[in-house]
Parts: structure tokens; C-alpha cells; sequence
């Protein structure tokens, strides 16, 4: 009895000395679900390049906080980084699925082209004025790694490792590198070093159809460990449809957005097939149209497909898109693990329980060959509508409306289809394309769409003329070019300044014409002063010829050579 006590009480020994330690050290797993029970199922296919969430992970060089912890609120100088994961989910079984990562900095923060943290010298934030700051970075991690020597510094590289263990790859631009992103998903988890942003991508073979969560969790490099930044998680979705979405156009349509559409005008469908890692890009696609009018099924290999519906009503549009895709003949395997490099001691390997190798499903058709559908389905409705407008005619108003200031057209316009209950004129420059002039008005038509539009041009020039008629549902448009010659008010302004101008001018040459003729035609007797006579003879003499000089051919009608005959 006391010895079997003594081996009860040597086991229990044991058990602790094997638990406690096992307690004390984290996985990822308890690190990067932030404490919260795992919400996947218990086994997993292996992604490829993925490790198992079980491995242990180094919470001396990576701390791991808790949420609410107060810590975060010191973990970055001058405010708080937020992570955007995005991902291009849903993702069609057997593509890729691809995450983005991208840091948002605190204002007047950003990333200078060395991948250091820097403070933007030209954003104002309240009363700082960062222009004036001695030292402008926020993290000047490549001092940092310039004091320690590099990749030769044995402190460093003690550092330059994953949470499991992992060397950091050494790519050319690894001094840029300075956080770690730590990806998590289905009980696996994928690290790398990278600047603000990361992208990482899987995929999907080995991945369960349904909705799952992507977690990332950003430390960032500092002295003696690496301090957590922030964390971020997304929800991506693995489907085996083809996910795809139709865009419907019409001419005429005022809204297409409420799938009514106009009676004798076609409506073009243009699919759109969600692919963004180009999976089908290799296979045959071809679609299947029922637009439910009774006109029968159509099938296409063209993405776009132009259909009339003649009657009104409502129809109900089905369409399946079919995809051919090469596969390996035979059952599939998925692909072996990426090479990886070696896994230290202190990394543990995956247990038995937690990832397992599962063949993927063979595909649904024979031979070498997976078939994948896409279903699309709407209802629409169909509504007589305007189907078309024309001008007719163009006349410029004259008689008493030509006294007005503008030059005034009439715009014959008539119409088919339904009758409009709005009309509106947009008068641009002749390419159509700088808006002058805008005019709506509603109308009140009765029995037959023909009415008159008239509008004025203030100047004269070239324009075009854009004209749309609408209703409820509908919306029709014609364009034309006019010349306007010449407009009655800017006319009128013109001729009234050439008048004013005109009269300055007879008034100038009625004072110069009078001033010449009291100047120089003004006959004058002369006193037959002995005295003045020779020095007065003399003059005229002189003046005459100098006059002989500037008129020339007036000089036979001079009133004094009729009574001064002997002067020359």
C-alpha cells in the first residue's frame, strides 16, 4: 500500500513538471485568436506555405497583449496606427484568394522612401507647426540598423527573427522591412517582414466552401524586441459557383438602376465574372440566356448579349454560366508544401490532430476536365417609353421680335413612343462638351408629340443645341449645331457706338475746317504804307510760296493774285 502511494504520488510529480511548463508557453494559436476559443473546425487541409497554429511562439521578442491592455496606448508615438485588410473574396474553389494589408499612420505621419516614419513638414495639426521640428523622424529605423552594423551585427541577427523561430529572408530591399505581419486562418499562420503594406494570397483547393476569418496582427522593430502596432481581421467567403453580376444598359433609360426598361429598344447585358486571380482564364466559358419573354433560350460564348423585348410587362431574366476547366486527369492531390527553412528546436511541428492531408475531391466531369456554374436571375419590367426624337425644324424669329436684345430660334421637335411631360435645352460651345446654358420646362402634350421649343442667343457664334424630352421612365435626347449671325441687341449695341464715334469725328473735322478757313482763306486789305510796304511785299512773297508749297492746286483761286497780279 505505501508503495503504491509512493508511485501515485511520483506520477502526479510529473504530470506538473510536464504541465507547467507546457502552460507557460504560448502557441500561436492562443496569440493570434486574442484569446477567444478558435472558431474553425478541429482539422484542416494543409495550406501550402502555412504552418500549424500549435507552434510555439517567442513572447520574450514578441510580447503578446491582451484587448484592453494599457500598453496599446504607448505602442506608437503621437497617436494610434489603424490596419485596412481587404481581400478580393469570394473566390471560386481552386483560385486564389489574396489579402491586402495597409497601415494608416496618425496625421501628419508617413513612410519617407527608406521605409522610416517621418513627420510630415508640411501638415498643420492644431497648434504644431512640424516645420520647425529638430529631429523629423518619428522612427528612424534605418540608424538603427546603420549603428548596429547591419546584417554582420550579432545583436541584430539574434533579433531578425519570426515569433517561431524563423530567420527573416534577406531580399535586397530587407532594410526597408521593418514590421512583421503575422497572417491566421483555418488553424495556420503565415509571417513575413514588409514595409506599410503586405499582400499575401492562398490557395483555395484545400479550403472548406463557406465563410472564414483572416486575422493579421503588425509588430514593428524597435531596440530589443518587436512592440505590436495594431490587428485587424476579415471575412472571406470560398464558394464552388462562379460568382459573377450582370450590368444592364439601355438607351433611353432614365434609371437603370430600377430594372425598367423601355418597350422596341434593345438593352444590352454584359456579365461580369468575379476572377480576379484569372482561374478561368483557360477554360471555356460559354452562357445560357433565358430573358423569359417566350423567345426561347439563347446560348452565347460572349459576355455580352443584346436582347429587344417587344411586349409589356414582367419578365423574369435566368442566366447560367458554364465553365470548362482543365484538370488533371484522374483523382487531384494537392500540391506539396512550399520549400521553407529549416524549423529551429525551439519549433515545435504540427500534431497529427491539428493539420491533415486530405486528397482534394475529384472533379464533377470525366476525363481531364472540372465543370463550374454560375446562376444569375432578376426580374424586370418592360414600359412604353420614348423611343426617339428629331428636330424638324429651325426658324429665327424676325419682324417685331428681331427688336428684342436677343436673337431668338424656334426648334421644331417632334417625337415617337409614349408622349414627354418634360422638355429641356442645355446649350453648349460647338464640341458639346462646355455647358453655356440650361433650360427646363414641363409640357403638356395630348394627342400627337409635336411642339415648339423656342430659346434665345444672347451673341452671336456657333452652338450646339442639345434637346431631351422625358417621362416617367424614359429619357430621349437629339443634338444640333446652329450659327447665329449676328444677334439684335449686340447689333443695336454696336451700331450705337460706331454713331457716337462717327459724330466725335464730323464735329473734329467742322472745327479743323473752320480753323483752316479763318487761318489761311480770310481775304485781308492791305494798307499802302510806304513804310511797311517793301518788309510786307516781302512777306507775302514768302507766305505765298509757302503756301504753293501746301496747296498746290488752289493756288489760281487765291481771292489776292486777282488784285495782287504782279505778285508772284
Amino acid at each position: 500500500m505505501k508503495w503504491a502511494c509512493c508511485l501515485c504520488l511520483l506520477g502526479c510529480l510529473l504530470v506538473v513538471e510536464e504541465v507547467v511548463p507546457a502552460a507557460a508557453t504560448k502557441q500561436f494559436r492562443d496569440v493570434m485568436t486574442r484569446g477567444r476559443a478558435s472558431s474553425h473546425i478541429t482539422f484542416h487541409r494543409r495550406l501550402s506555405g502555412w504552418s500549424s497554429d500549435h507552434n510555439n511562439w517567442n513572447e520574450k521578442l514578441y510580447p503578446y497583449w491582451e484587448d484592453g491592455d494599457a500598453r496599446w496606448e504607448n505602442c506608437w508615438k503621437g497617436g494610434k496606427v489603424v490596419a485596412h485588410l481587404t481581400t478580393d473574396s469570394p473566390a471560386l474553389v481552386g483560385s486564389n484568394v489574396t489579402f491586402s494589408v495597409n497601415l494608416m499612420f496618425p496625421r501628419c505621419q508617413r513612410e519617407d522612401n527608406d521605409s522610416n516614419i517621418v513627420y510630415d513638414r508640411n501638415c498643420k495639426n492644431r497648434s504644431l507647426d512640424y516645420s520647425d521640428l529638430s529631429d523629423q523622424y518619428v522612427y528612424n529605423w534605418t540608424q538603427w540598423i546603420d549603428d548596429c552594423g547591419g546584417q554582420n551585427c550579432t545583436h541584430n541577427n539574434s533579433h531578425n527573427v519570426f515569433p517561431d523561430g524563423r530567420p527573416f529572408p534577406h531580399p535586397r530591399d530587407w532594410r526597408r522591412r521593418n514590421f512583421v505581419y503575422m497572417f491566421h486562418t483555418l488553424g495556420q499562420y503565415y509571417q513575413k517582414t514588409g514595409g506599410s503594406s503586405a499582400i499575401v494570397s492562398i490557395n483555395t483547393t484545400n479550403i472548406t466552401l463557406g465563410s472564414h476569418i483572416m486575422e493579421v496582427s503588425i509588430y514593428r522593430r524597435d531596440y530589443q524586441s518587436y512592440v505590436p502596432v495594431t490587428t485587424a481581421s476579415a471575412v472571406y467567403v470560398v464558394t464552388d459557383t462562379i460568382p459573377l453580376y450582370v450590368n444592364m444598359t439601355q438607351k433611353n433609360d432614365r434609371n437603370a438602376s430600377d430594372r425598367i426598361f423601355i418597350k422596341d429598344i434593345p438593352i444590352t447585358f454584359e456579365v461580369h465574372v468575379h476572377d480576379p486571380s484569372h482561374y478561368l482564364n483557360n477554360s471555356v466559358v460559354s452562357y445560357h440566356w433565358d430573358f423569359g419573354d417566350g423567345s426561347g433560350s439563347f446560348v452565347s460564348s460572349d459576355s455580352v448579349s443584346v436582347h429587344t423585348y417587344t411586349l409589356v410587362g414582367n419578365f423574369s431574366l435566368n442566366l447560367t454560366v458554364e465553365a470548362i476547366i482543365p484538370a488533371p486527369c484522374g483523382p487531384v492531390t494537392p500540391p506539396p508544401p512550399s520549400p521553407t527553412s529549416p524549423v529551429p528546436p525551439n519549433v515545435t511541428t504540427p500534431r497529427s490532430d491539428s493539420l491533415m492531408e486530405f486528397p482534394a475531391e475529384e472533379g464533377p466531369a470525366e476525363g481531364c476536365h472540372i465543370t463550374r456554374y454560375g446562376q444569375y436571375q432578376s426580374s424586370i419590367s418592360i414600359v412604353e417609353g420614348i423611343l426617339g426624337i428629331n428636330i424638324i425644324q429651325m426658324t429665327s424669329i424676325q419682324g417685331a421680335a428681331a427688336q428684342m436684345e436677343n436673337s431668338v430660334v424656334d426648334f421644331v421637335v417632334t417625337c415617337q413612343g409614349s408622349l414627354p411631360t418634360d422638355a429641356c435645352t442645355i446649350i453648349a460651345d460647338p464640341t458639346c462638351q462646355v455647358l453655356q446654358n440650361e433650360a427646363c420646362d414641363p409640357i403638356d402634350v395630348i394627342d400627337q408629340c409635336l411642339l415648339t421649343i423656342r430659346r434665345a442667343f444672347n451673341e452671336s457664334g456657333t452652338y450646339c443645341v442639345n434637346i431631351t424630352l422625358g417621362d416617367a421612365t424614359s429619357l430621349a435626347l437629339t443634338s444640333t449645331l446652329i450659327s447665329i449671325s449676328g444677334a439684335a441687341g449686340s447689333f443695336s449695341r454696336t451700331a450705337e457706338g460706331v454713331l457716337i464715334a462717327c459724330g466725335f469725328l464730323v464735329v473734329f473735322a467742322a472745327v479743323l475746317t473752320f480753323f483752316l478757313y479763318k487761318r489761311y482763306k480770310e481775304y485781308k486789305p492791305i494798307n499802302r504804307n510806304t513804310g511797311q510796304a517793301a518788309n510786307t511785299e516781302g512777306l507775302n512773297v514768302y507766305f505765298n510760296r509757302f503756301k504753293a508749297v501746301l496747296f498746290p492746286a488752289n493756288n489760281e483761286k487765291d481771292p489776292l493774285l486777282k488784285d495782287k497780279l504782279g505778285i508772284i
